[in-house]
This record gives C-alpha cells, structure tokens and sequence, in this order.
C-alpha cells in the first residue's frame, strides 16, 4: 500500500480559501463545511485589516470565536448580554474570545497590516452585522428605539447587505482602559510552554488557564527541524490546525482503514475527526509553528507510547499477528510526551504493509 502526498479530503489551503470580502482596506478567506465536508464543530477564516481599516461590528449567530493574533495592533471591543462591554488592545502573539452572539468589533489601530486566524466553534457560522440589520427595520421603528424623530434615520444609507470590511473616519478612539488586561483576552506567547523538550514546546490556550472558554481552547505548537509530533488521538475532541510557518507532513488513518498522507506548509489547514488516529512530521530545515484549535475547552490525547506500555508483550503480539520474540523492545511509557525527537530520516515512500 502506498500514500499518496497529494491534497485530501483533511486539509485545504487557508491562503486560496473561499473569498468573503476583499478590496483595498484587507481580505477575509475562510474554510468552512462548504469547502471542506468533513469539517464539523469547526471551521477557520483569515483575516487582513490594512491601516485604518476595520471588521465593522458583528456578531455570530450560532458560534463561539477564537481569534489568534498573527501581526499588527488591532483596538477590539466586545459588548456582550447585560450590556457589559469590553474594549482591549491586541497585538501579534495574543488572542480573544467573542461569544456567539456577542456584538465585536476589530480594528487595525496600527502602521502595519494585522493579521488574524479565527476559528469558529460551528461548521457553518452565521453572521449578522449591526450596519445591515439597521436596514432590517423602518425609520419609525429605529427613531422609536432611539426616542428620535423617524426623519433623523432616513438620513442613514441602510441596506440588508453587510459591509465587513470599512475605513474609519479619522483617527482611533482608544479609552484608557483598553490598556488594560480584559477577560476576553489571552497573550498565550507571553506564557511559559506548557511542555518543553528539546525538539518542540506548546503553550495552551484552554479552560484552566483562560476561564471564558467553554467549548473551544488552543495550542500554539513548535516543532524543530528533527522534532515529530507522536502518533496519537484525541477520544473526545476534534482537531483543526492552521500552519503558520513551516513545512509538515501529517498521516490520518480513517475508519475504513484506508489512510491520507500530505504534505503541509504555510498557509495550509486540516481537520482531523474526533478519535482518528494521525501523526504530525517535520520535512522541513526549520522548525514550525502550529495553531492548532480543538472544540473542547481542555483537549487530551492518548499517544502510541503510553499505548505500547499498556499491555503485555503477549497482547501486543497477539494484537500484531507477530511472534513475541519478533516484538521491539518497546520503552516503558507512563505518561506520553506530546513530542518526540526523530531519530530515523523521513520515509520516501510512506507505509507498506509487512
């Protein structure tokens, strides 16, 4: 049996995702079930706000957001239920959570292009942006929600249709208190790794150390150049990830038996289902960098090491159709390591049956 490395139905490329909006103020390009069927529970979209520029305020009508930082200095606000409203200052490396129906709003407040990598906790979200449901209603409706003269409204262009990307009109309006530290937001690259070893650490964006999420979390993952992410699965959690810098190879055994090998580099996504078993390979000459999104608020996996511990030589050899003296000298493994080293070269050829 031989793999091939060509794209698959796990993964697509984030950069050629399908086009929202683009124009001279930036670009959003998602991946969604639309694009990519096996997506459930998640989807991604990248978005670029040139200088001046916004994602005008919005909300999402069946999914919980995170969003990852990837440059620039964005002004974001948040007005949640019980009009309790946040408003806090982003930069490269940072993250914030909007909940599903929450009005927010980003805003590139820099000289720079900001970047940004959302996930949605949804397949398919749902948008409504507060300038379009203003064209949802009359000028008499409007004026009396605002106690103001129905002739006032009609001097605003209202339209159904949604404008997700716009200039502002002058300079920033920053409060004072947007210094200020916010419990939407997270600096995950500020933290120590939460695993470290020689060939790659993670630092975690989850429930225990971030409380607003709820069914969503984050790991920020680097590899080196001689490092692997161990063969493993997740029993009660999916996986989406996102390359931001650096080229991989994964492998995916589905149900079937039958099995998805690709390469990945920057710009590329993929999605694993819950309990698939898959392993992540660096092919490259420098390390990468993973954000890798998960729809629980604290993912764990059972990795291959631990799994080999677990049992007796006599089950393993059974389970293998091998003879016991043929088994290798599996290493004791209580607790797995979420990175290996890669002691052999990368496979030319993928996996054959023996």
């Amino acid at each position: 049996m031989t793999l091939s490395l060509a794209r698959n139905t796990h993964s697509a490329s984030l950069l050629d995702g399908e086009v929202v909006e683009e124009s001279e103020l930036g670009s959003m390009r998602r991946v969604t079930a639309d694009n990519l069927p096996i997506l459930k529970n998640l989807s991604i979209k990248r978005v670029l706000l040139n200088p001046g520029a916004m994602r005008t305020p919005h909300w999402h009508a069946n999914a919980n957001e995170l969003t990852y930082c990837v440059s620039g200095t964005a002004l974001v606000s948040v007005l949640d239920d019980g009009s309790r409203f946040s408003t806090f200052i982003i930069t490269a490396g940072q993250m914030f959570h909007a909940a599903s129906g929450s009005l927010h709003h980003i805003e590139n407040i820099g000289d720079d292009i900001a970047e940004f990598i959302i996930a949605f906790r949804n397949e398919r979200p749902e948008d409504f942006g507060l300038g379009a449901t203003f064209g949802a209603f009359t000028d008499a409706v409007l004026g009396n929600t605002y106690d103001l003269p129905a002739a006032d409204l009609a001097k605003i262009r209202r339209s159904t249709t949604d404008r997700k990307l716009a200039a502002r009109m002058g300079d920033p309006q920053i409060p004072a208190g947007a210094y200020f530290n916010d419990p939407h937001k997270f600096d995950i690259e500020a933290q120590a790794p939460g695993l470290n070893y020689v060939s790659g650490n993670a630092r975690f964006a989850r429930d225990q150390f971030w409380p607003v999420l709820k069914d969503i979390s984050m790991y920020s993952l680097r590899v080196t150049e001689v490092g692997m992410r161990e063969p493993h699965w997740h029993p009660v959690t999916a996986e989406m990830g996102y390359v931001q810098h650096g080229d991989a190879r994964m492998t995916v055994m589905n149900p079937d038996g039958t099995l998805d090998t690709w390469n990945l580099t920057t710009g590329d996504m993929y999605f694993i289902p819950r309990a698939y078993p898959h392993h992540i390979e660096n092919v490259g000459a420098d390390d990468w960098h993973f954000l890798i999104f998960f729809d629980q608020p604290f993912p764990a996996d059972i990795g291959y090491r631990a799994s080999a511990s677990a049992y007796s030589r006599e089950v393993l050899a059974a389970a293998f159709n091998t003879h016991v003296e043929d088994l290798p000298d599996f290493p004791f493994t209580p607790a797995d390591p979420l990175i290996v080293g890669r002691s052999n070269p990368v496979d030319a050829h993928g996996v054959g049956e023996h």
